[in-house]
């Protein structure tokens, strides 16, 4: 079974500082419809002016990551964490037992694009961490994140997998009927099981054993392998 999501049905949030695109139901965004699939619960897609960002505020019991596409992030958590990550970078930070953070824009004249998503966790109550790593070269089908840190990917508490997609041209990947797809192009164009993608579009996936790739024009994109 596939599901498509095209960008221009997602949510849309506006705070003059912000301009947010919701995947699923967040904040004042609710569609029942876009729950979330399987423990994936938030893909945004955040655009900051320069100078502004979030506030310190709580997050406990959610696997957080954001990948930075354009732009810088000034990070500084409760952990002790205070790093500016750049286009390429990707954070994870497990909530855990609970932490305070805040995320900035620090440049004067550039905007910041980043994905914000969350990842609901097998097990609550962990101890909080927090990993980073650049995936600005990574090319083909390449592991950013895992529950087992397998091939250097980051950690995060569920048994999921995130992968980057970039391709210029086809690949076939073999799924399992048990597992649950979601596949969110970032940039570019590619048909998915001949479901024609452009750049904010995405597609889940459940009881299908094949991923066929196809007209990939500077594909960039974020596969989720969820329970």
């Amino acid at each position: 079974m596939i599901s498509l999501r095209r960008s221009n049905s997602r949510g849309h949030a506006r705070h003059g500082w912000l301009d947010s695109r919701h995947s699923f139901s967040f904040a004042n965004y609710y569609d029942p419809r876009f729950m979330g699939v399987s423990a994936l619960r938030v893909i945004n897609d955040d655009w900051v002016k320069p100078g502004y960002g979030f506030d310190t505020h709580p997050h406990r019991d959610m696997e957080i990551i954001s990948y930075v596409l354009a732009g810088q992030i000034e990070h500084k958590d409760t952990m002790g964490f205070h790093t500016v990550l750049s286009a390429g970078d990707v954070q994870v930070m497990s909530a855990g037992t609970g932490i305070l953070h805040s995320e900035y824009n620090p440049s004067n004249e550039e905007d910041l694009n980043f994905l914000q998503i969350w990842i609901q966790p097998d097990r609550t109550g962990v101890t909080p961490r927090y990993q980073q790593m650049n995936i600005a070269d990574h090319q083909g089908l390449s592991l950013i994140a895992s529950a087992d840190g397998r091939e250097g990917s980051l950690l995060i508490q569920q048994d999921a997998s995130l992968y980057s997609v970039r391709l210029d041209q086809p690949q076939q990947l073999a799924l399992q009927p048990d597992r649950r797809y979601y596949l969110h192009l970032i940039s570019g164009t590619l048909s998915a099981n001949e479901v024609q993608l452009s750049a904010g579009d995405a597609i889940s996936l459940s009881a299908e054993s094949v991923l066929q790739l196809t007209d990939c024009q500077q594909a960039d994109a974020l596969l989720f392998d969820l329970p």
